[in-house]
């Protein structure tokens, strides 16, 4: 592995890649600690370190996730890649509901530059929406730290929260262009890579903030779970259930086709970290509603949902979590794959799996296997996400554990990825890769 590494190095275009790869990353990091203009930066800071040892930013956790920390900086990049996530995945359903969009996705290449600019546009609105809401929450006192009573606008006039909105809506346009600079001209999805960028610049913190509270004996064991929960994530992640499939030859003319045998590789975990990213959003709704009411509203609705869906140690949180993840495994994977369709196909071209007759028995016998093995994966999905909660109960961390939930699942998927496209292109120049 590390003969083929510095391989990787020696090759002149490939070293260029990676230069930039990473070049990109250090500037997106850079721009995570910028302070949007307006901002009081001094008294985010004290917020900050008066709120490190408490979970009073636990209901923004997923935001300022991947946002590398930026969010509750408050800086030019507060929104982080988010809004762009949310416009794919809202595009992605879209696909499903409106027959044009399906008709664009059956065109090739055309019709996907066309969704990627109604990405581009629908992240841009959603980058508005955030901004302003942030911008407002912002405002008031105790709502972006709840423990912090410190003003960290001082001129909040219109301007001013304008050039604000603005500001951190143009940071978002910025990272997705970066991001798209990187997908073509660096090593890697430039999306993923960026996300990957901001997970990981938060381990060495949040690390570090275990071992100050907890000691060295907790600092190692912690590191050795994670460990053993990355090499599980690897694993389950590289699994996959490959359905045999053998095509008929057929004579065209004086040539022969078919008669081969291939399979349809059908992965343990095919929705990847979007049912988490779902369920996670969703409860984060109905606390983000109650914040509305105020601190110190007495509503019995607000109470309850301060009480029982705020903070991710409480049963009723981790069942609802739990229960939301798989869900919304088998909702995405009903959506994205589709039974009847590759039945079709592998009809259409001569296609059948031994044992089964092509057509309907085949979409059947397919969603048989396939409703089986995404039950694994949504019970995986769900033991891996409850990893941050658990350990915030036994260990007494925080709600951004490091090692579990959307963090890890990320940081493990975006590398394998990488590592494969870095071991393909060695393989091109006819060189040993990554993995023998």
């Amino acid at each position: 592995m590390l003969t083929a590494f510095f391989r990787a190095f020696r090759t002149p275009d490939l070293r260029r890649k990676i230069f930039f790869t990473v070049a990109i990353m250090a500037l997106f990091r850079f721009g995570s600690y910028i302070p949007t203009p307006g901002i009081d930066y001094a008294a985010v800071q004290r917020c900050i370190d008066l709120s490190s040892n408490s979970d009073s930013t636990g209901l923004y956790a997923l935001v300022n996730l991947f946002s590398g920390g930026a969010l509750l900086q408050l800086s030019i990049f507060a929104l982080g890649i988010m809004p762009y996530i949310t416009a794919s995945i809202i595009i992605q359903l879209l696909t499903v509901v409106i027959p044009r969009f399906e008709a664009l996705k059956e065109e090739g290449q055309s019709g996907t530059a066309k969704l990627t600019q109604y990405t581009r546009y629908l992240t841009i609105g959603l980058a508005v929406l955030q901004s302003t809401t942030y911008v407002a929450i912002s405002r008031t006192q105790g709502g972006l730290f709840t423990n912090c009573s410190e003003t960290l606008i001082p001129n909040d006039s219109l301007f001013t929260l304008g050039v604000m909105v603005l500001t951190m809506t143009a940071g978002t346009g910025l990272i997705m262009w970066l991001g798209e600079l990187v997908t073509e001209k660096g090593i890697g999805n430039g999306m993923s890579l960026l996300i990957f960028t901001s997970i990981a610049a938060s381990f060495p913190s949040a690390l570090w903030t275990i071992k100050t509270q907890r000691g060295f004996n907790t600092f190692f064991l912690v590191i050795a779970i994670g460990l053993l929960i990355m090499a599980a994530v690897i694993f389950v992640e590289q699994s996959q259930r490959r359905i045999p499939v053998q095509y008929a030859k057929r004579q065209v003319g004086r040539r022969a086709y078919g008669g081969t045998t291939t399979y349809i590789p059908i992965k343990v975990n095919m929705a990847g970290v979007i049912p988490v990213i779902f369920a996670s959003s969703l409860l984060y709704l109905p606390a983000l509603i109650a914040q509305f009411q105020g601190q110190n509203s007495t509503a019995g609705w607000v109470t309850w949902i301060n009480d029982h869906l705020v903070r991710g140690d409480h049963p009723i949180y981790i069942t609802a979590y739990f229960v939301l993840i798989v869900f919304f495994t088998y909702f995405y994977v009903a959506i994205t794959f589709n039974p009847d369709e590759v039945a079709e196909n592998m009809k259409k071209y001569g296609g059948f799996i031994p044992g089964i007759r092509a057509g309907r028995p085949t979409a059947d016998y397919l969603e048989y296997v396939l409703s089986r093995i995404t039950l694994a994966g949504a019970l995986y999905l769900g033991m891996v996400a409850l990893v941050p909660l658990i350990a915030l109960i036994l260990v007494d961390a925080n709600q951004n554990f490091p090692f579990g939930g959307t963090s890890i699942l990320i940081v493990v998927g975006v590398g394998l990825e990488t590592v494969k496209q870095i071991e393909s292109q060695l393989q091109q120049r006819h060189y040993e890769g990554f993995l023998r």
